[in-house]
Order: C-alpha cells, then sequence, then structure tokens
C-alpha cells in the first residue's frame, strides 16, 4: 500500500505529516511511503533522511495523490481551504485522506470532499479513551502550544519570571495565571513555573485540581459549579452565559493580581468563550501581558485580534495562530508518532480496513462512498438523510 506525503501549503505551516523515523514501522506493515520533494524542509527533514529508509520521492503533488492510496497530510482542505482547495480535484473514489481538517466548522468542505468518493478521517475526531492516547494528534500539539505560550508572554513581559536575589536588591517573581488545565494549560503551567514564575490555574473541572497542584501551581476555586463540563468523547462543552458572567465576575480580581494570563479555553466547533472582558484588561497593571491561545476561535480575551498583538490601557494582548507550525521539527515528530499510530491501527495484511465496529475508527471517519457519515459533521453541515443519499446517487 503506497501511503503520500505532500508538502503543507497553508501560509506559515512548517510541519510534515510523516517523518523518517517512522517509516521503518510503516514498513513491517506492508507500507510504502511516497514524499512530494520537499515537503519535510521546512521541518528540518531534507529528502534524502527519507530516501535513506526507503521511501520514494515525487516530483509533483499530483504524482503524490495519483499512485497513493493513502494520503497524509497536517492540514487537509477543511483546515486550508484557500490554498487547499486544489486538492479536491486530486482525490479519487476508494482513496483516504488523513489529516487535521477542523470538521465542527467545516460542513461545506466536508460535503465537497464526499463528493469526489474519497474516505477522509478527521483527527480532531479523535475520542478520548486510553487506547487513542497515542493517536491523539491535538494533545501533542497542545503541548507545544503551552510551552510556546509562556516563551511569548516571557519575551513580551518586561519583567523577568524569577525571584533573583542580587546585590541590586530582590526581584519580585511574576505572576502568571493559566486560564484551562487541559494539556495546553498544564504545560503551560510546567513551562512557567520553570521559568520561575509563582503560577495559579483555573479549570471549570474541579477534579483536575491534583493535577494543577502536582505541577507547583496553586488552583484557583471558585463558588461557581460547571455543568457537564465534558462531553462523552472527552472535550470542553460549551456553558450558558449566565455562567461566563458569573465565572467573569469572580475572575476578575484573580486576573488583576498577575502580570501575566495564558487563556487555553476553547469548545471543538464553537466560538470560543469570552473569559476576559475588555473592563478586566483595564484592571491589569501596566506591561502585563495576555496570550490567548483560543485566538483561531475568536479569542478568549474581548481584546484580542487573531494573528496579531495589541496594547490595550498598557497590557499586551496576544493573539497567536497555529503556535504548533513555530516549532516544527519536534511537532512534526509528534504528529508523525501519532499519526502512524492511528494508521497502523486501520492496517491489516498491508491494506486499510475500514471496521466500523471499532469507536477509533468510526468517531474519526467523516465522509466514506459519496457520503458525509459522522453524525456531529452532519448535523454542523446542515446534510440530512435524504440530502446524503441524493449526494450518494448523483456520485453513482
Amino acid at each position: 500500500m503506497i501511503v503520500g506525503v505532500t508538502r503543507e501549503t497553508y501560509p506559515g505551516e512548517r510541519r510534515v505529516a510523516l517523518v523518517p523515523a517512522v517509516i521503518p514501522s510503516l514498513a513491517k506493515a506492508g507500507c510504502q511511503v511516497l514524499l512530494e520533494t520537499g515537503a519535510g524542509a521546512a521541518a528540518g527533514f531534507h529528502d534524502a533522511s527519507y530516501t535513506e529508509r526507503e521511501a520514494k520521492t515525487a516530483l509533483s503533488r499530483d504524482e503524490v495523490f495519483g499512485a497513493a492510496e493513502v494520503v497524509l497530510q497536517v492540514r487537509a482542505y477543511g483546515a486550508n481551504q484557500k490554498a487547499g482547495r486544489g486538492d479536491l480535484a486530486r482525490l479519487r473514489r476508494g482513496q483516504f485522506l488523513i489529516g487535521l481538517f477542523e470538521p465542527l466548522s467545516s460542513g461545506e468542505a466536508a460535503r465537497e470532499v464526499a463528493a469526489t468518493g474519497a474516505s477522509l478521517f478527521a483527527l480532531e475526531l479523535m475520542p478520548r479513551i486510553t487506547r487513542a492516547q497515542r493517536m491523539d494528534v491535538l494533545s501533542s500539539m497542545a503541548t507545544i502550544a503551552g510551552y510556546k505560550a509562556v516563551l511569548l508572554a516571557a519575551q513580551a513581559l518586561p519583567k523577568m519570571f524569577p525571584m533573583l536575589m542580587t546585590a541590586a536588591g530582590t526581584v519580585n517573581p511574576a505572576r502568571v495565571l493559566v486560564l484551562g488545565a487541559g494539556v495546553a494549560g498544564l504545560q503551560a503551567i510546567a513551562t512557567a513555573r520553570r521559568l520561575g514564575g509563582v503560577v495559579e490555574a483555573y479549570d471549570v473541572r474541579p477534579e483536575v485540581k491534583e493535577q494543577v497542584e502536582s505541577l507547583g501551581a496553586r488552583f484557583v476555586d471558585l463558588p461557581v459549579e460547571a455543568a457537564d463540563a465534558q462531553d462523552e468523547a472527552g472535550y470542553a462543552r460549551a456553558q450558558d452565559e449566565s455562567f461566563y458572567r458569573r465565572q467573569r465576575d469572580l475572575l476578575s480580581k484573580v486576573v488583576a493580581r498577575c502580570d501575566v494570563v495564558i487563556t487555553t479555553a476553547a469548545v471543538p466547533g464553537r466560538k470560543a468563550p469570552v473569559l476576559i472582558t475588555t473592563d478586566m484588561v483595564a484592571g491589569m497593571p501596566p506591561g502585563s501581558v495576555i496570550v490567548d491561545l483560543a485566538a483561531e476561535r475568536g479569542g478568549n480575551c474581548q481584546a484580542t485580534r487573531p494573528g496579531e498583538t495589541v496594547v490595550e490601557g498598557g497590557v499586551t494582548i496576544l493573539g497567536p495562530l497555529n503556535l504548533a507550525a513555530e516549532v516544527p521539527h519536534d511537532a512534526s515528530q509528534m504528529y508523525a508518532r501519532n499519526v502512524t499510530a492511528f494508521l497502523l491501527h486501520l492496517v491489516k495484511d498491508g491494506a486499510l480496513r475500514l471496521n466500523l465496529e471499532d469507536e477509533i475508527t468510526r468517531e474519526t471517519l467523516v465522509t466514506h462512498d459519496g457520503r458525509v457519515v459522522h453524525s456531529r459533521v452532519r448535523e454542523a453541515a446542515g446534510v440530512t438523510g435524504a440530502a446524503a443519499v441524493a449526494a450518494r446517487s448523483q456520485e453513482a
């Protein structure tokens, strides 16, 4: 089975879906890797490092899509709708596409892929169960984002993170607040602590308190209780506006005493909840920094502008996008291990086999046999049962 790897076309994307180190594992399973020339160069993996592991290279993107039964990408069409649209014409019936797709907010793109007859696996939909941990791309990339967010904050903050005792006097440590103790938040806590900051963290899930404290941070207890903070797949669930209003009121005093706030609260397929209002920003000390990791979803801070750095009342607000691409070498290695584990889960006897009784396969499969088959994506795309049948009939 030929597994194709293409060069990423999303602006600023420097990751690659597969690195040379995982090729032997795929070869043992009967997979031959075909790489678009230069696909790994931006992440520090040159073509020779792939061919040394017996991968083959293709001079064109068309050649990869034409030969490969499975195509691996970091940002597939739904997550790369401008530059990635050209790949639609390259997809064919019976081909498999695996990558990040933003399926819950790219319903029309899912319908377009379905119309090609190709089968799409969206890695954002990976269920958070024990046996899928090795395949959890979102957690891997969130680890990098949490780490990088603290470095961005340290660079923008006009003071140092650690407490220092010097002949010139004592330098007080930076006070850091992390909102959200998921994977990105926990990594941000650990990184801020390593830099010497005094760290506090808040999450709507009281059960993460132990994890926060194990990293040396103080857990902020607020007298506000969230109902059903996460869904059955393990992802965050949106709360109503009255909850967020009460939460903001209680957080305002905590935010006001901090030098750095890192926000990580995001709900798949939904606009990010506003945790920090412009009034709360105005109450922060001049020179403070907010790093909003939910910027791609509109931001947890009311003043965030996605992809920009703004200054409001002396407070610097960063809205970084695609932070994992700024650490492409390690991000690519982590992504490649995740996607390889997933691919090996699907491959049996040198061919990709679909077992829809398996939760991992079923929950990540978005399109198949000319239809959008994932229920949540169908709902987001407005695909009814009748429309799905009609689309399939047109393809036939």
